[in-house]
């Protein structure tokens, strides 16, 4: 069985990247609307969606517009207690990317498919490899020391990040992560590896 993960952008003109990890072999693409995702997750039918975007909104918000004081969710303040930074998503333009996040959630869902949010950017921390903006050989190479496979030079910085959402939902069925935040709103990491000391930094 497949294991979707998706660097998902926030509008549909911006690159997404896809990953299709199956065992330990990798294989990505950049993709662009929500019907081409869709499509593409229909013609693999996989037993996992790892997606980069927030998808629910903070308790008691009703709407990405509604104006609160509340802008984390249990699972954003639990990333912080252990030292991973994050944008509240209520801000900027993670707005649209929650409202696009939420949307393509419930369609999924409504096809019966398992869907999960991840943060590639943490999950790089928890893992102890670079992240993007430190070189994307640094990442790629993080990443093939896991024992990914089939990964390459010429891969986005999208894709290499939708490789990690792919690699965090194989450890979850694996029993090798953990949800962070309330019950059907978590964050899924891999389990810590890092020693005390770099969790509380």
């Amino acid at each position: 069985m497949s294991i979707i993960g998706l660097d998902l952008a926030g509008v549909e003109n911006r690159p997404t990247g896809f990953c299709i990890l199956t065992n330990k072999k990798v294989n990505t693409c950049i993709v662009f609307a929500d019907k081409e995702i869709i499509q593409r997750i229909d013609q693999i039918k996989p037993c996992l969606i790892a997606i980069d975007a927030p998808l629910c909104l903070p308790p008691g918000r009703k709407s990405i517009e509604e104006r609160t004081n509340v802008h984390l969710r249990e699972c954003d303040r639990e990333l912080l207690k252990i030292g991973i930074k994050l944008f509240p998503i209520t801000l900027g333009p993670m707005r649209k990317l929650t409202v696009r996040g939420i949307a393509l959630k419930e369609i999924l869902e409504g096809k019966k498919l398992k869907v999960i949010e991840v943060y590639p950017g943490g999950a790089q921390d928890v893992l102890g490899i670079p992240r993007k903006q430190k070189g994307l050989d640094k990442l790629r190479v993080g990443l093939e020391k896991l024992g990914l496979e089939g990964l390459n030079s010429q891969m986005s910085d999208h894709e290499l990040d939708a490789v990690t959402c792919a690699y965090v939902g194989k450890l979850l069925l694996e029993g090798k992560a953990l949800k962070h935040g309330a019950v059907g709103q978590e964050i899924i990491l891999p389990k810590d590896r890092r020693s005390p000391k770099k969790i509380l930094k």
